[in-house]
């Protein structure tokens, strides 16, 4: 007996399987209905509007409908379907409790039950009782209506059991009211009454194909009855419950009966035998309601605190598969099918294989030998080996005759002519040659489980936390893995890949387990066969789904949905070779193509990717999505239809051409806006104005036929101004043009006479200037005390080469893979193009000139060794003016930019940035006493090299060296000082970065993000006392938080590596607490170290805890929950554990009787790890 489910809940009456979907809907004492989804184990709704006790419910087979009875003498129908969950009508009639309803599987009828002695059967359409059965004495138990025939059958605590007659009801089906019962007797008669059980009768049932009865009473019995055309008898009783029988009910599919009891058991009787097969016992709950699933091997009962939902035995098929062929047992035969040409046949009879047969649990097939072994459970595990027919003449042989049986709870093939078997209570692995003789007896080197085949005299050993791969000829553990107890393994066809299944995860690794990756599933995990290409396919209760080989990752994901769960055994190209749970081959047919193209991207297998692209419909925003994140928007481009997709992917891969079609298409502002940016990146003015035409941005318009030398559209654009009455625009197109005489008359139109004079007489313009003021009133004397200004230089810049007509030069990419092979038709080189997952060599040597290029327009990278840090080169330097003083006498250089730096700073950044790397360290180790300087390289070369530029005035001429400077407009050399590379409001934003990962628990990323802040403040310089202000807070709070995510860190180390050392996680979780932290990550550390406290029974120190996260004013939810906790430090307030840590005693964490300068943490400092913990330091430098 295999549970599938269970759940916990009130008292449950009744039960009933809803027939093609995994829904199971359970009537509890307590007065509510839940509809449960046994597969994912979640409950999906729950019906509450009875008052009392539901006993009866039922799922209409056909239709969204459900309907329970209960104490409240009423029948509620609802309605099932997810959008309009509710109740449709309520049935009236019964004068007592309602004890079972059902629904008719052809007619419009609901059958119930009652304690009034009754049995009605009601018309749902016309919601009218349309029959009234009497003739029970006492309570009616149970009735139901027979799967095929007019009948019902119905028991009673009168001690009967009944079977009605109502095929005069299908035929004269009453029109009377609803309480005009007179004729209803006239429709249905009695036509057995079945005595025999000495208590009252609890249930019966029909079977789905026999005429047979089985009925469950209070005298513990289950009898068996049987029916003709004129009478009924018992046939049989089964005997072996010892307290009263609630149910029991046939199976739909084998020759067995299912019966619980308040017995606390679930009993499976033979029904040939009449004899207890299996018994499943719970310790206190008592059975009260059995229910079939009427086409799955599943049932479920209820009990006193909740259900369980079961199947009686395993439904995988033992299967093999060996090149074209699949071997598997179906109805006690060991079958092969061929998947080419579709034969089945029936090798090997196994029906004695087991007393009573159990299905094989698994099979090992030997090509070499034609042999194969099966396994079953039973009796501690059996183990035959023997031998298939070479041709089938149409007689199959036995198994028994020839095969060699023992005792093994697993046993596979490892060689051509030998085999291991594995003894789980004794824990040997015995090595057996074909005539079942015993060659090697190895003792397991872990507590194993199963065994399966793990390559030439290799096993994959499974345990219940790990997977071995073990050589049996040197007897030692190859590789080790940690997973759940693995269920099912299967190779790839080359054998370089496994998959190690459980029940949940899955683990793909390479074929010495070196290198692996691991996948969870929610939902229980089936089966799995590789492809051709290297994915693995698994299914789950309801999916296909794919995973890839380790080296390659693809998210995985759902390739198609199923009905019912299937086996997995082949998957070739496009179909899927199963078996159903009935042990049948099927083929699903799938497309591969998404998941084929994802893996030809990911290996750069261009040529498969465009013939996936030229034979297949891919397209779909997933896959579109996926190229944009994978950084391949060239790529989707190529057969993307969208518009708005087309132009962001345009965008994005730089194709101004189609972003300029895609964005006349969509005719949006926002996206010549975005347009005209990118190609203003690219020097494209020719697209730039066409956008900025579209969005009527005039002014920057002018200013690039300014930057282009367009002098004629400048004109033109001093007009549109005029025709558009902007002066401020008419006044910058006629600045930009050299319109003197514009620009007169524009001051003069606004009233600004003083500028208009002032203009005219600084060009020249005497005549205009008189004409100024003649129009204003005055007269030369009258301006006599205006200051004369020279003749204005003010003109347009002159061109040298006009570009109105010519687009900025750019770099020549050429046609990319994409462009030429979808604009040509085919690739170019000769050959043959292999579309196989893979990664090509011609594809790496066509791209090696390439790759030469780069490397010579690269700039040389700085050596990481010795020599990227080595500063002695004052011989090279003394050579080289040496040489200069050889060839130009008496010229003496001067002092250079770098070395007044040097002098004018005592911060170590502006001595970095003047390339002085030895004074700067020698400041940084007086200052903050750093010693360890390795990991402030990078930022010393950042550094350096973001505080000078190089220009080329000339090709044939080195380059020219350009200081950046912090002060430009300074003059004197003795204040000149270097550009400052890291800003506050740039360190400021990596400290809020860090915070934002403390907030998403990414601690690692928080850590290294905090002790980067603070080596980018040894390298930060202040020119206020504010800023040093600032710097010291903002060193004080990266390192409170680089402390605490630390101990964060450490605790959670001590908590996987030392699982006992919990008095050590204790004290870190508490000492988290006291890192000087903003409200909200308080909260978090608080709560954390209550839930580590409570968790070990620290009650006291817990309430303490949450007293304090009470002060923060958290949210109401855990406000509620710090109240609970301090309460139970109350009620308890005892410590379970003793730790070092007292909240009321002040106390530096990390910090021993000496201080690092730089953090005040106390050797080397762990947290920056660069500073030395007790050396004598300076200290932050006075501003500058």
């Amino acid at each position: 007996m295999l549970t599938k489910f269970e759940s916990k809940s009130n008292r449950v009456k009744g039960l009933a399987f809803h027939p093609t979907q995994p829904l199971l809907a359970a009537a509890l004492h307590n007065g509510s209905v839940q509809l449960w989804n046994y597969r994912m184990g979640v409950l999906v709704d729950r019906f509450e509007e009875h008052e009392g006790p539901v006993r009866g419910v039922d799922i209409h087979p056909s239709r969204a409908l459900l309907v329970t009875g209960g104490d409240d003498y009423k029948i509620k129908v609802w309605d099932l379907r997810p959008q309009t969950r509710r109740c449709l009508f309520t049935l009236h009639g019964h004068l007592d409790y309602v004890r079972t309803v059902q629904f008719h599987h052809e007619m419009p009828w609901i059958l119930s039950a009652s304690d009034d002695q009754t049995i009605r059967i009601w018309n749902s359409t016309s919601r009218n009782c349309i029959a009234i059965l009497t003739g029970h004495s006492h309570y009616v138990m149970s009735a139901q209506f027979h799967p095929k025939e007019d009948l019902i059958v119905s028991t009673s605590m009168d001690q009967t059991v009944r079977v009605w007659d109502i095929s005069g009801l299908r035929k004269n089906t009453p029109n009377s009211g609803p309480n005009n019962f007179e004729t209803f007797d006239t429709f249905s008669t009695v036509k057995y009454v079945l005595e025999g059980h000495d208590r009252g009768v609890n249930f019966a049932a029909f079977h789905p194909t026999l005429p047979l009865i089985v009925s469950a009473a209070d005298d513990r019995t289950i009898k068996i009855w049987r029916m003709s055309e004129t009478k009924a008898w018992e046939v049989d009783s089964c005997r072996g419950h010892f307290n009263n029988v609630s149910n029991a009910v046939f199976h739909p599919k084998h020759e067995l009966i299912v019966s619980c009891g308040e017995d606390k058991t679930v009993r499976v009787w033979d029904l040939q035998k009449r004899t207890a097969i299996q018994t499943f016992r719970r310790e206190h709950d008592r059975f009260w309601v059995l229910a079939a699933h009427p086409n799955l091997n599943l049932f479920a009962a209820g009990h006193d605190s909740g259900l369980i939902v079961f199947k009686l035995e395993r439904e995988r098929p033992a299967f093999s598969v060996h090149a074209d062929s699949l071997y598997y047992v179906r109805d006690k035969y060991v079958r092969a099918y061929d998947f080419n040409t579709g034969s089945d046949l029936g090798l090997l009879s196994v029906r004695k294989f087991g007393s009573p047969y159990v299905p094989p649990r698994t099979l090992s097939f030997n090509p070499a030998e034609r042999a194969v072994i099966t396994t079953i459970s039973s009796d501690n595990g059996i183990f035959e080996l023997a031998s298939l027919p070479t041709q089938t003449n149409g007689e199959v042989k036995d198994s028994s005759t020839d095969g060699k049986r023992g005792t093994a709870h697993s046993a596979i093939f490892v060689a051509r002519n030998r085999f291991a078997a594995l003894n789980k209570t004794t824990q040997l692995i015995e090595v057996r040659d074909l005539s079942n003789s015993v060659v090697k007896s190895i003792k397991a080197p872990v507590q194993t489980n199963d065994i399966f085949y793990g390559g030439t005299a290799c096993l994959v050993l499974s345990s219940t936390s790990s997977v071995a791969l073990y050589d049996i000829q040197q007897q030692k553990t190859i590789a080790e893995l940690n997973s759940p107890p693995v269920k099912y393994v299967t190779w790839s066809s080359d054998g370089q890949f496994v998959a190690l299944m459980s029940k949940h995860t899955i683990t793909i690794a390479n074929k010495n387990f070196s290198d692996s990756s691991l996948i969870h599933e929610t939902i229980r995990i089936k089966s799995g066969a590789w492809d051709d290409a290297g994915v693995f396919i698994y299914s789950t209760l309801n999916h296909h789904k794919i995973l890839p080989s380790p080296g390659v990752f693809i998210d995985h994901g759902v390739i198609c949905t199923l009905d019912n769960p299937v086996y997995l055994t082949r998957i070739k190209g496009k179909t899927a070779h199963c078996l159903d749970r009935s042990a049948r081959p099927r083929t699903i047919t799938f497309d591969p193509t998404e998941y084929r193209f994802k893996l030809a991207l990911l290996r750069n297998n261009y040529e498969e990717m465009l013939h996936i692209i030229r034979t297949s419909t891919l397209i779909g925003q997933s896959v579109i999505a996926y190229l944009q994140q994978k950084g391949f928007p060239e790529i989707a481009l190529h057969f993307v239809q969208d518009k708005n997709t087309r132009f962001d992917l345009a965008i994005e891969c730089g194709n101004l051409d189609v972003a300029l079609e895609t964005a006349r298409a969509i005719d949006r502002p926002e996206c010549w806006e975005r347009l005209a940016q990118q190609a203003l990146k690219q020097g494209n003015h020719k697209i730039v104005e066409k956008a900025y035409q579209q969005t009527k941005n005039f002014d920057r318009l002018s200013f690039l036929y300014l930057t282009t030398g367009s002098t004629d559209k400048l004109s033109k654009m001093q007009k549109i101004a005029d025709v558009r009455g902007d002066p401020m625009s008419r006044f910058h197109n006629a600045l930009y043009a050299g319109d003197v005489q514009g620009r007169i008359a524009i001051l003069r139109d606004v009233g600004l006479h003083p500028l208009a004079y002032l203009t005219a007489k600084t060009n020249g313009l005497e005549e205009a200037a008189a004409e100024i003021l003649e129009a204003a009133g005055l007269s030369e004397a009258d301006v006599d005390d205006v200051p004369s200004f020279g003749k204005s230089s003010l003109k347009p810049p002159p061109i040298v080469t006009s570009t109105a007509n010519l687009n900025w030069p750019s770099m020549s990419m050429g046609e990319s893979f994409w462009d030429r092979a979808l604009a040509n038709g085919n690739l170019d080189g000769n050959g043959e193009i292999p579309y196989t997952n893979g990664i090509d060599s011609s594809a790496i040597a066509a791209s090696s000139a390439l790759d030469d290029w780069a490397k010579e327009e690269e700039t040389p990278e700085v050596d990481a060794g010795e020599a990227g840090w080595d500063l002695d080169t004052e011989e090279e330097f003394e050579d080289a003016v040496e040489e200069d003083e050889d060839t130009s006498t008496g010229a003496t250089p001067g002092v250079s930019e770098n070395e007044y730096w040097v002098r004018n700073s005592p911060f170590a950044a502006d001595h970095v940035a003047a390339g002085s790397f030895e004074s700067a360290m020698q400041l940084l180790n007086r200052q903050f006493g750093v010693v360890n300087f390795t990991p402030l390289k990078p930022l010393f070369l950042s550094s350096y090299q973001s505080s000078h530029a190089y220009v080329s005035p000339i090709a044939s001429l080195p380059p020219l060296q350009v200081h950046v400077r912090r002060n430009p407009s300074e003059t004197s050399s003795s204040r000149v000082l270097p550009v400052a590379v890291r800003s506050f409001a740039s360190i400021r934003t990596e400290l809020s970065e860090g915070f934002r990962l403390v907030s998403g628990n990414k601690l690692p990323e928080a850590q290294a993000t905090f002790r980067s802040v603070l080596q980018a403040l040894l390298l930060t310089v202040v020119s206020s006392d504010a800023e040093a202000k600032e710097w010291r807070d903002t060193v004080v709070s990266a390192r409170e938080y680089l402390l605490g995510v630390s101990i964060e860190l450490e605790q959670r180390r001590v908590r996987q590596d030392e699982p006992d050392n919990v008095r050590r996680q204790l004290e870190l979780a508490a000492y988290f607490t006291h890192c000087q932290l903003q409200p909200p990550h308080m909260q978090i550390a608080l709560r954390s170290a209550i839930g580590v406290f409570a968790k070990a029974n620290n009650h006291a120190t817990a309430a303490k805890f949450a007293r304090r996260l009470l002060e923060l004013n958290p949210d109401p939810k855990i406000v509620a929950q710090a109240r609970q906790r301090i309460a139970a430090g109350d009620r308890n307030p005892r410590n379970a554990m003793e730790i070092s840590y007292d909240e009321f005693t002040e106390f530096d964490i990390c910090s021993p009787s000496v201080h690092c300068p730089f953090t005040d943490a106390g050797k080397l400092d762990p947290l920056t790890e660069v500073t030395e913990i007790g050396a004598g330091a300076s200290g932050l430098p006075a501003p500058r």
